[in-house]
């Protein structure tokens, strides 16, 4: 079989589908969004693309905040919901039973159930077409302590994280390797296969 030319689309996949919190304690919202992504290393750097008309986009552009959430398999029909009803006609976390909790260094709540949220303040508002794009410093890590061991590593393979891949949900699989691993020498009792297919959610 040969290949084909399609048209130009966002078939980047797969990608983390994120909850965003925004707003405060008292007052927030959460926007699902899976156009998000690391783009700086030094300082940390990250970005949300939003359509202007969510009810998201206001208080974010107002407030020059929001938290990144990651999101489980056990939450994946509270990020669905969060995706795909407004704000504007609902407390999304009251409706989805998620608790939040205050954050370190920014006024947007973070969501107790994700495993790891990363803090955010927006230096940049790019507008790119259908989305505008927040380009933001991440300028704290909150993690959930059952994830970190006694050494200070984060081992958010045991946390059961998510992906969206055009219009569908799939929980990540087992572990294929480590960065690196292809170049490093040979290690007793450790090996990696080949890939299996993730399972579908």
């Amino acid at each position: 079989m040969g290949r084909k030319i399609l048209n130009p689309g966002t078939l980047l996949s797969p990608l983390p589908a994120v909850m965003v919190s925004c707003g405060t304690l008292e007052k927030a919202n959460i926007l699902t969004v899976a156009w998000t992504g690391i783009i700086n290393t030094k300082p940390p750097m990250t970005y949300i693309s939003v359509r202007p008309s969510r009810h998201s986009y206001g208080i974010i552009k107002e407030s020059g905040e929001f938290v990144i959430n990651l999101t489980t398999s056990k939450l994946v029909r509270e990020a669905d919901l969060c995706g795909v009803k407004s704000g504007r006609d609902m407390d999304k976390a009251a409706k989805c039973g998620l608790h939040l909790e205050a954050a370190g260094t920014v006024t947007a709540p973070v969501i107790a159930e994700s495993p790891l949220s990363l803090e955010c303040k927006v230096v940049e508002i790019k507008p790119l077409g259908t989305h505008d794009m927040f380009i933001a410093e991440i300028t704290a890590v909150n993690a959930d302590e059952r994830y970190i061991d006694s050494k200070g590593k984060i081992n958010l393979q045991q946390a059961g994280l998510m992906a969206y891949s055009h219009g569908e949900y799939f929980s990540l699989g087992r572990k294929l390797g480590e960065f690196g691993y292809s170049v490093a020498k040979k290690q007793k009792n450790k090996s990696y296969n080949r890939p299996q297919t993730v399972s579908k959610r």
